[in-house]
């Protein structure tokens, strides 16, 4: 009896504390078959939750998951139980860092895994988890093509001013410069606002701002990035959940000589201690620190100093841009805290940019007045499906004899 040929993508989005995926149909823009997260790596208090298309295969459950491996080898041996090995025309991965020498959805094979390996000091918050789901995912599913789509590639094209550090030289030889992070979610919100926008509303000045766990906030031109707000790695730009943002680089020297931290240890604290966590002392959760703020002049200020810094990021990308015709909020806070949007954008109508209240409290997806200056959008952003669609369009370039798309 004939097989059916493959015809899933699988798609995954290992973070720094959790794991995201969705089986897609070739056809991506289908919905997919299901997805899920496990949330929580590390914690005590930890997740797996999957919506499936079949409402009786959606659950959820809360567990202990101490460690990276463990939600890898959690999430692996689900997906084994519930997926064909051969259903799977390919899986792809989001990496977060693709460093100086890879910028276009790459076909994983020994050597550019070995290469992937080598970039883990760019980011070691990231590449470890997404390392380890792509060796795992190729021994249980062997015979699966695995795909990596860099987080990074939406920005490589940045003009080159936008990706200079100011320090020596010499230093751009190994790497050293501006990256930008969030790409997977600006590609596909670009996407989508010329799908629901038109192509001119796509291709004018249009600010992204992808607002969660980790936040920044991009420049956008033709469609093409001019700037954004991550630089080397994403610890940099906004103040985030638990990452610190930009910081004087005299801090680390000042900190190693008065309080004796080591740069392991500053490396931990501005990735892991900081940001609405370190300011508020108890959550990194924009939510938790909105229903506290009343009480506890902490919270408040962390929400504060948030949006502060969103809020003059949004100028800057202006100014890189010579104005603005849409401003785009996307992620967990950009989409559902209608409260932030509004102290963000609370007294930038100097650049046109106004809010109807009442459309902002309902999460519209347009909440600025019909008649404003600026189009203020909030766009549900879909990382897994920007991931589906870039490995589609390369095994089509393959199977048409041609190359890597760029």
């Amino acid at each position: 009896m004939p097989t059916s040929p493959p015809d899933h993508i699988l798609a995954l989005n290992a973070g720094s504390t959790n794991i995201k995926f969705a089986l897609f149909h070739l056809d991506q823009e289908r919905a997919p078959v299901f997805e899920g997260c496990v949330d929580g790596i590390g914690g005590g208090n930890g997740c797996f939750r999957v919506a499936a298309a079949n409402p009786e295969h959606s659950f959820a459950r809360r567990f202990g998951i101490p460690e990276r491996y463990n939600a890898a080898q959690v999430l692996t041996d689900w997906l084994v139980e519930h997926v064909a090995p051969g259903a799977l025309a390919a899986i792809g991965h989001r990496v977060v860092h693709g460093g100086p020498g890879y910028w276009v959805p790459q076909l994983l094979d020994a050597a550019i895994r070995q290469d992937l390996h080598k970039l883990t000091p760019f980011d070691p918050q990231h590449l470890p988890l997404e390392l380890l789901m792509i060796d795992t995912l190729a021994q249980k599913f062997p015979a699966a093509p695995q795909v990596a789509c860099f987080d990074t590639a939406f920005h490589h094209a940045m003009p080159r001013l936008a990706r200079m550090v100011a320090i020596p030289r010499r230093y751009e030889a190994i790497g050293v410069r501006r990256y930008g992070f969030h790409g997977l979610s600006c590609a596909f919100l670009v996407d989508e606002l010329e799908r629901l926008a038109g192509r001119p509303a796509a291709h004018g000045r249009v600010i992204l701002a992808h607002l969660g766990g980790g936040a920044s906030i991009t420049a956008v031109l033709d469609g093409k990035s001019v700037d954004t707000s991550m630089g080397m790695t994403p610890a940099g730009g906004l103040p985030m959940s638990s990452r610190s943002g930009d910081l004087d680089p005299g801090l680390a020297w000042y900190l190693e000589r008065t309080e004796q931290l080591s740069p392991k240890q500053f490396n931990h604290m501005v990735n892991h201690d900081s940001g609405l966590l370190g300011i508020s002392e108890t959550s990194g959760d924009m939510q938790v620190l909105l229903a506290a703020e009343k009480d506890d002049v902490r919270a408040a200020e962390a929400v504060a100093l948030f949006c502060y810094q969103a809020r003059k990021t949004v100028c800057a990308m202006a100014g890189a841009l010579a104005g603005i015709d849409t401003l785009v909020f996307s992620g967990g806070v950009g989409e559902h805290a209608a409260q932030v949007r509004a102290r963000i954008c609370d007294g930038l109508g100097f650049l046109g940019i106004v809010l109807d209240p009442a459309r902002n409290a309902n999460d519209a997806a347009v909440i600025s007045p019909d008649d404003s200056a600026v189009s203020v959008r909030v766009i549900h952003t879909d990382e897994q499906r920007m991931i589906a669609r870039q490995v589609g369009q390369l095994l089509q370039a393959r199977q048409a004899g041609g190359a890597v798309l760029p």
